[in-house]
């Protein structure tokens, strides 16, 4: 799990995305032009790409630990089945 500095932070890092995104939207009603309107898409997606990497990381740091303490196999094929699906995103 994400300890609590870190759940701070990806918080805020949401409410950034979010504003973003309606700035998308506002853009849109503005008929601002194509290329201002992908660059700041643009933006939005590598801003949710590192949400999704910090949680990733502490996800796969949890896993590992957990692994570690009970040599459970199904840990490792929860995080081999994430994993894969992560880098579908």
């Amino acid at each position: 799990m994400v300890n609590k500095n870190d759940k701070e932070n990806l918080i805020n890092r949401l409410k950034r995305i979010e504003g973003q995104v309606r700035g998308l939207q506002k853009m849109l009603e503005e008929e601002r032009r194509c290329e201002d309107i992908l660059t700041q898409l643009s933006a939005v997606k590598g801003a949710l790409n590192k949400a999704a990497e910090e949680i990733m990381r502490g996800y796969t740091k949890s896993c590992i630990i957990e692994y570690e303490k009970s040599g459970n196999d199904k840990m490792l094929d929860e995080l081999i089945e994430v994993l894969s699906k992560f880098r579908e995103i």
